[in-house]
Order: C-alpha cells, then structure tokens, then sequence
C-alpha cells in the first residue's frame, strides 16, 4: 500500500500501465526463459485467499481491549486466527509483518541492532504459519520497509534511508529478509514487498508520482539480488514486488508472481501470466478501504460489495487460474470481520 497522498489521475494511471508494457512486453519471453522461477502452481490452483493488516497501529473495537503492542501480540490467538481464514473457505494467508510503522511481531536481531524496541519476544510470525499450516494454508509474509515520507520517521534515519551512502540503508533491510527467510525456511511459502517504488526512483512513479522522499545520490537497487536473498531458506518461495495499487511494473527478472494490489474487484484478468510470465494475482479490500483497522471503537467493516458480485469476480479470475486475495478487517485482538468472513464462506460454497 502507498501511504503518502496521491494526486494521480485516472488518464495518468492508464498512461502509465501503456508505458510499462510498452517497455517491458518485448523482454517478457526472454525473461522467462533466462531465469527459473519458483514453483507458483500451488498459488495458480487456489482460488481465493485471506489477507490481513494487522499491524502496530491496529485498533481494538472495544476501547478496553487496546494493549501495547508487545502485550498485544502477547495475546493474539493464532489458533482462532487460522480458524477464522479455514472456515471462511480461504486457501493461503498474506500477512503483514510491518507495515507504515517498522514493528515486528516477532524476534529479529538485525532490526534490534538498527533500532532497539522495534521487535517482540514472541515469535507470532512463526506461530501464525504453524497455525496455519496445521489447517492446510499457506502462509505469506508481507513486508514494508517503513521508509514512507516520514510515517515513521526515527526508523528511516536509523535506517539510513537519508544517509548519503544507500548501501547501508539496503544492506540493512536485507539483512531482515534474510534472517526471517532463514529462520521460517518453507513455513513462509511466498513474500509481497511492499513500497517499491519509495526506495526506486528509476520506475514509473518518476513521471507520475514521485514516491521516494529522499536524495538517492544516484543509487539503484539491485532488485535481482533482493528477490535472491527473499528466497534464502527455500528455494520455492515466492517473492513479488509491489509497484502500487493498478499499476503494473517488474522491478526483477527474478520474481515469480503479480502483486496484483487493485483496492476493489477490477481488471478481471484475460490470462493466468502477465506478459512477463508472471502467475497472475489480484488483491482487494473485501470491507475496509482503509486496509487497517485504527479507529478505536468501531465496529469491524462489512463488506462494500454484494456476495453476487464477489462471487462472480472470482469465478472469473479462477477461470484463467488466477487467485484472489481479500484483505479483511482486523481488530488489534485478532478478530476478523464477521460479515466478510460470512460472505467468504458463502462464495466458496457456491464456486466449489
């Protein structure tokens, strides 16, 4: 997700996805052959799945359930977690690790060494995708690096995201994929990295929308040797790279699927492979627009479209074998949205 205030209009959206293919349709072929991919067919076979911003800044809806965040991962249930997702018929799970704020619910020595108190003593990561493994879904692990027009601004200076010198800032934050990487091994199936394009001024966004909020002195990311080190502890795990919410933009030759963030259920796929021999994927918002839940006191979302409409969208991403994922409301206790998990379990009923 992007967080700083986008002034795009919808003729420069559709300009800059006709720019983007323009420029990358002639590699496409040639990409696919150079490079093995990881193995997507298990994302190709599902047809929808669960995602869920729970995050630092995630709200209670009852005001006397707010806890710290380490007390709050603490109590989070990834039992009755991976229960929820089960029952509402979804196949995988992509869960935010950090988001807007560089938080992690989990331990993680490299970012103790850049920013002590950033990190929790137990490891909800890795029991969310036990949790979720047991119930046979995958678990994916979305990552932010925080650095996003001052959200959260001590991190992105001990960070070195406005350091001179960019290699730190990068080997920094592959120092946290790596270790995380390492230490879930296969029980993270997949990664989707957030904020691309605040750490890359070279993609679209340099003629649209102008994400970084820093000088990068002429620094490019090695995006090739990022997706490598995504993939450290399983050789099939799947990595993308997000460009932002309808954009569509390959950061690596080396990424296996689509990021595919399209806030609401549009650009019904026509094929299960972007042009770059991408496996397809969309991602939505099923309820809350917001993505997070962070006003206290208010009542989890319902879903903003009808079950009719959700149900036909998916048949219709499924019939190309494209997946689709709805991001579902969460509480800071672990609760998801009642009704949008209702809904879920009703569409997966009617498309079995």
């Amino acid at each position: 997700m992007i967080f700083a205030e986008s002034t795009l209009t919808r003729r420069k959206v559709i300009q800059g996805i006709g720019a983007s293919a323009i420029s990358l349709a002639a590699s496409g072929n040639l990409l696919a052959e150079q490079y093995h991919r990881a193995d997507a067919t298990w994302l190709s076979n599902c047809r929808f799945g669960i995602s869920s911003h729970w995050t630092a800044q995630s709200k209670p809806v009852a005001a006397d359930d707010w806890l710290p965040f380490e007390e709050a991962v603490s109590h989070f249930n990834p039992a009755r977690y991976a229960d929820q997702v089960a029952n509402a018929g979804a196949e995988y799970v992509i869960f935010t690790g950090t988001h807007a704020l560089q938080m992690l619910p989990a331990p993680c020595a490299a970012i103790d060494r850049i920013l002590p108190g950033r990190t929790t003593h137990r490891d909800l990561i890795g029991e969310l995708a036990d949790a979720c493994h047991a119930r046979g879904l995958r678990f994916i692990l979305y990552y932010n690096h925080s650095c996003n027009g001052g959200d959260d601004p001590d991190w992105e200076y001990a960070v070195g995201y406005h350091a001179r010198d960019k290699s730190q800032l990068i080997s920094n934050l592959l120092n946290i994929i790596r270790e995380l990487g390492t230490r879930y091994k296969s029980r993270v199936a997949g990664w989707w990295f957030d904020s691309c394009g605040a750490l890359d001024p070279n993609d679209w966004h340099r003629d649209y929308h102008q994400l970084v909020t820093t000088d990068m002195h002429g620094y490019k990311v090695d995006w090739d040797q990022w997706v490598d080190i995504a993939r450290i502890g399983f050789a099939d795990r799947l990595v993308t790279l997000n460009p932002g919410g309808l954009f569509h933009y390959v950061y690596s030759r080396y990424q296996d699927y689509e990021a595919g963030e399209a806030f609401q259920p549009i650009a019904v796929p026509t094929s299960q492979f972007t042009q770059e021999h991408l496996q397809g994927h969309r991602w939505l918002c099923l309820d809350n627009s917001g993505w997070v839940h962070n006003h206290v006191t208010t009542p989890l979302a319902a879903p903003m479209f009808n079950r009719e409409y959700i149900q036909s969208y998916v048949r219709d991403c499924n019939r190309v074998k494209v997946p689709v994922t709805f991001n579902v409301d969460i509480d800071r206790t672990g609760l998801l949205s009642p009704q949008s998990l209702q809904m879920l379990h009703e569409v997966r009923k009617e498309i079995a």
